[in-house]
């Protein structure tokens, strides 16, 4: 057991200056920081227990049709919202194939996007991990590399990031409410992650004391909820992270693409934006020549980091699919196998 300080915050100001001291982490729900604690693989000496800070669980619905998630909403909470579901389908769907539902119903919506790398040698500390502890090497280079990045990787670092709900909100243009010891600030959710580069421990555009207040959707966010899906291959239908995933908003009209939104998880170690792919869709049929043209420019420059090249054509194939999917229609009611691909195709279109 490593001895480390307990501090419980009652206000923002008073969590950031607690958090801007050197070895201190954030605590919320610790689905994911306590299980490395457990493993010796984080090891903070002080935990800032933030549960108790007013007013960062609500979900919030502004006059400008944006929508702000605050950072301690639960994840089963925001899933199961019949206005934030229905506006925002594919994030809901997102968010209940991810986990179990005892986790869900745990997890917070700042912590899902915080949460680290699930790379088997980042998680045991008899390997060598360059973003566990910085020059000593990647000991997935040569590895066990099935699940692990084709897109953004480096010599440094082949690891993914696991993280289900952050893929459609990077679709959605979402952005992040940052408070910190300089003040406050907004970034895109997009360019929140790192990639590894030769610094993969530095996973986030966060500084010492940085503490995410929110999640923000954008106004227009919610004009592709008619045609919205979120579809995940993975090895088990439940409780398994993503081999790929696919997050797909289209808006259609006079039976044509006006403006599409793609973004891929499981591929990288940040939630994979395809904007090239989102730029071939505009403006043609919603058919399967323009979604095989789109998923070759979402993998452009894919390559395999080890014995996973499968993924690449896996990765393609599912943007085809999840195409099909959002162009037929958002389903009334989410499948009863959220985002897995063994669901059924809608039947019914959304209103």
């Amino acid at each position: 057991m490593i001895p480390f300080e307990y501090v419980r915050a009652t206000d923002v100001a008073g969590a950031v200056a607690s958090g801007a001291e050197p070895g201190a982490a954030y605590l919320a729900a610790g689905t994911n920081l306590l299980d490395l604690m457990k493993g010796g693989v984080s090891r903070p000496t002080r935990l800032v227990d933030i549960t108790r800070l007013p007013g960062l669980a609500a979900v919030a619905r502004r006059d400008d049709g944006s929508v702000r998630i605050g950072a301690l909403a639960r994840n089963s909470d925001l899933a199961h919202d019949p206005a934030f579901a229905g506006a925002y389908p594919a994030v809901a769907e997102a968010l209940l194939s991810g986990a179990s539902a005892q986790l869900r119903n745990a997890a917070t919506a700042a912590g899902n996007v915080m949460q680290r790398t699930r790379c088997p040698y980042f998680a045991d500390t008899a390997s060598a991990c360059n973003k566990r502890r910085p020059g000593t090497g990647c000991d997935a280079q040569g590895g066990e590399t099935r699940l692990h990045a084709i897109l953004g990787w480096s010599e440094a670092c082949i690891a993914t990031h696991p993280s289900d709900f952050c893929v459609p909100l990077v679709a959605l243009d979402a952005r992040v409410e940052i408070a910190g010891p300089a003040g406050t600030r907004t970034v895109p959710l997009e360019s929140f992650h790192r990639l590894p580069g030769d610094a993969p421990e530095r996973e986030t555009v966060l500084e010492p004391g940085d503490l995410i207040t929110a999640l923000v959707l954008p106004p227009e966010a919610a004009g592709f909820s008619g045609h919205s899906r979120y579809l995940k291959v993975r090895d088990r239908t439940s409780y398994a992270f993503a081999v790929v995933s696919a997050a797909v908003g289209l808006r259609l009209e006079g039976g044509r693409i006006a403006e599409a939104r793609l973004a891929l998880g499981g591929v990288a170690l940040k939630p994979w934006r395809a904007r090239e792919a989102e730029g071939l869709l505009a403006g043609r049929a919603p058919d399967e020549s323009a979604f095989r043209d789109a998923a070759d420019a979402a993998l452009t420059g894919a390559e395999p980091s080890g014995d996973n090249a499968f993924k690449i054509e896996l990765a393609r194939r599912l943007v085809v699919r999840a195409l099909h999917r959002a162009a037929a229609g958002t389903p009334e009611r989410l499948p009863a196998l959220p985002g897995s691909v063994l669901a059924p195709a809608p039947e019914a279109p959304h209103a």
